[in-house]
């Protein structure tokens, strides 16, 4: 018996564009932890702290550009883990 999968092309486009976003998202929050970590212990200038928050914002605003492209909502970005949790952690979780 041969099964077939059959596509939207949009759907996929949309799940794709949704995981690049979705790995992006993960790595903007682990370069954002691991900067404040950086600037708590004093390892930056103040020139590398302006930097890296500049850089930061610039992700964040073009982040919410790529979402509103593509019609992705920031929401959709995490991803159910099943017992292991949500891939992201929630703002509430900070």
């Amino acid at each position: 018996m041969t099964r077939r999968v059959e596509l939207d092309e949009e759907s996929v486009e949309r799940d794709l564009v949704r995981l690049v976003l979705t790995v992006v998202e993960l790595l903007h929050q682990l370069m954002e932890r691991q900067a404040l970590r950086r600037v708590d212990q004093g390892d930056l200038s103040e020139d590398q702290e302006e930097r890296i928050g500049m850089t930061l914002m610039l992700l964040e605003r073009r982040m919410d550009e790529l979402c509103t492209r593509y019609d992705v909502g920031r929401d959709e970005l995490n991803l159910d883990l099943g017992p292991l949790g949500s891939l992201l952690p929630r703002e509430e979780d900070g």
